[in-house]
């Protein structure tokens, strides 16, 4: 098969790049493929809280925005990165309001904006407490409108496609790897398909999966980041894990359900066992403090206390507003006998976000030729150390825009096409499943996986020491050894390949949190409990 674009992904990431790609080039083929059964199973499908952008400019400004995003990563960020999103961000905000996106509005006909922790000011557009799934339908609405986007789903994608698969050796240091395209796995056939294409943009989602307990999807298992760093590309600060301080207490359901920070931003106020507000002793400003510092708070209280969670106390919202802004909170609440009115609702801590990933610059090239990366598999630089809430989405446009306008440029100068020309004169193998067989035990890969999330939870969570980063490394290359030689033996599977880059990932987390000698953002080690100024972004 062979296409123009390909596209991994269907989130707002992949799909923003798809729309724009097939407006400005009508004769090119775009190919989007997802893992999934529909292309709605995304990470976008599950934001609830909503997009940031400066909308009331006699309120609010740019520079306010850059301020509260450099604040919230801790001295991570490129500067570059952060005024490129905030500054064009409003911009894209208004493409999806074209597209026939709904953010909530007043009585007035203004939208109403919502404040999250980390933001001095209101600029949060949102859905109801569904936002994410509104911004997802309205993207594959468009996207529908083009002929010349196609849209794949079941198909898993493996491995990336480079000079590796000619038989030229390629390592970390080579400066010329070029990615072709890629073998998928057709769900449906279950024969694994070469796939080539002029340029390949990556928008994967996160890997959340790698924890027991995560707001994010069955999808999310870093998919994107381990094919890259397997075909020698650079990752970035995977150490930065966000774990979203209030996802619902509900022992073994997976993913947890997220109750968004904007509960927060609208009044609701934290409480430990006891029944006291104890964020007034973790930082100055209290519930709307960043994630890192209320999710390490969280922690703290529940460790001190003995407790597997605390409270969120919504009953200083007025009740009619509550049932506006977060009727999807309510009623998956009563559903399960919990009067958000009377009772506080029991939250702890769950792997929400990845402030790391593949290496970008910004264009969202990767150090791989040819290959783009957007949305959270990426690491532009806008995160730094610590997400600021709401910026996600709105990195993911930004970014699949700038992709978008690169691939342009070299459409339009003949690069792209050379390297199509390029593409067409190589005689790429086609996959080889000789000696392979279907596993006989999927227990093996169950087992497996469960360790793995015991691992990240136990060893890699909100707080680590030393002691710990060693015991998950030696486990996790146990883990590796056994799944590479079931792999080599078996024939693929989603599962087999799924267990494969979450051990992947979970070995980028842990790297970088060893080499982070350090105490920063996201990551907390109590053998190095202060900032090392010196220390930047750790690249694997």
């Amino acid at each position: 098969m062979t296409t123009d674009l390909l596209v991994i992904g269907s989130g707002i990431a992949g799909l923003t790049f798809a729309i724009k790609s097939a407006k400005a080039m009508p004769d090119k083929e775009i190919l989007v493929l997802t893992k999934a059964a529909s292309a709605e199973e995304s990470n976008t499908n599950y934001a609830q809280g909503g997009v940031a952008g400066v909308w009331d400019f006699e309120k609010d400004s740019f520079e306010k925005h850059i301020e509260d995003t450099l604040i919230a990563g801790d001295g991570l960020c490129d500067p570059a990165a952060v005024e490129a999103v905030v500054k064009e961000g409003p911009d894209r905000i208004r493409e999806i309001i074209g597209y026939g996106t709904r953010f909530d509005k007043n009585e007035g006909g203004d939208y109403n904006l919502g404040r999250e922790g980390g933001h001095s000011a209101f600029r949060i557009l949102h859905h109801k407490d569904i936002t994410g799934r509104e911004i997802e339908r309205a993207l594959i609405e468009e996207a529908s409108r083009y002929n010349n986007i196609k849209i794949l789903d079941k198909y898993y994608v493996v491995e990336l496609l480079t000079q590796h698969h000619l038989g030229f050796l390629v390592t970390k240091s080579s400066r010329d790897i070029n990615c072709y395209g890629v073998y998928a796995l057709n769900r449906e056939t279950g024969t694994i398909e070469k796939i080539l294409a002029s340029a390949t943009l990556l928008a994967t989602g996160g890997c959340g999966q790698a924890y027991r307990t995560t707001t994010n999807p069955k999808v999310a298992t870093g998919d994107g980041v381990a094919m890259t760093y397997r075909a020698k590309g650079r990752i970035e600060n995977m150490e930065f894990i966000q774990f979203h301080p209030t996802a619902l207490f509900e022992p073994g359901v997976s993913p947890a359900f997220l109750i968004t920070e904007a509960v927060r931003g609208e009044g609701a106020v934290l409480r430990n066992h006891k029944g006291e507000a104890f964020m007034e002793r973790y930082d100055p400003r209290k519930d709307l403090a960043p994630r890192d510092i209320v999710a390490r708070a969280i922690d703290s209280e529940m460790k001190k206390h003995g407790t597997q969670h605390v409270y969120l106390d919504c009953t200083p919202i007025d009740q009619q507003k509550f049932m506006q802004h977060f009727p999807n909170i309510f009623e998956y609440c009563k559903n399960i006998g919990i009067d958000v009115f009377k009772d506080g609702i029991p939250v702890a801590p769950a792997a929400h976000y990845s402030c790391g990933g593949v290496k970008t610059d910004l264009s969202a090239r990767t150090s791989i030729q040819h290959l783009y990366a957007c949305g959270e598999c990426s690491s532009t630089g806008l995160h730094g150390a610590n997400r600021l809430a709401s910026n996600s989405l709105l990195e993911a446009m930004v970014f699949a825009h700038r992709a978008f306008e690169d691939v342009l440029h070299q459409y339009n100068n003949g690069q792209l096409g050379q390297f199509n020309e390029q593409i067409a004169a190589l005689n790429f193998p086609d996959w080889d499943a000789l000696g392979t067989a279907e596993p006989k035990e999927m227990i093996l890969i169950t087992q497996s996986v469960k360790e793995l999330e015991q691992i990240m939870t136990d060893y890699v969570g909100i707080v680590r020491t030393n002691v710990r980063l060693e015991r998950a490394m030696r486990r996790l290359d146990l883990l590796f050894e056994e799944t590479e030689a079931l792999y080599k033996q078996s024939q693929v599977s989603p599962q087999l390949c799924q267990l494969r880059n979450l051990i992947s990932v979970g070995y980028l987390i842990v790297k970088g949190a060893q080499f982070r000698r350090e105490s920063r953002g996201l990551h907390f080690n109590t053998d190095y409990p202060k900032k090392n100024d010196l220390l930047q972004s750790v690249i694997l």
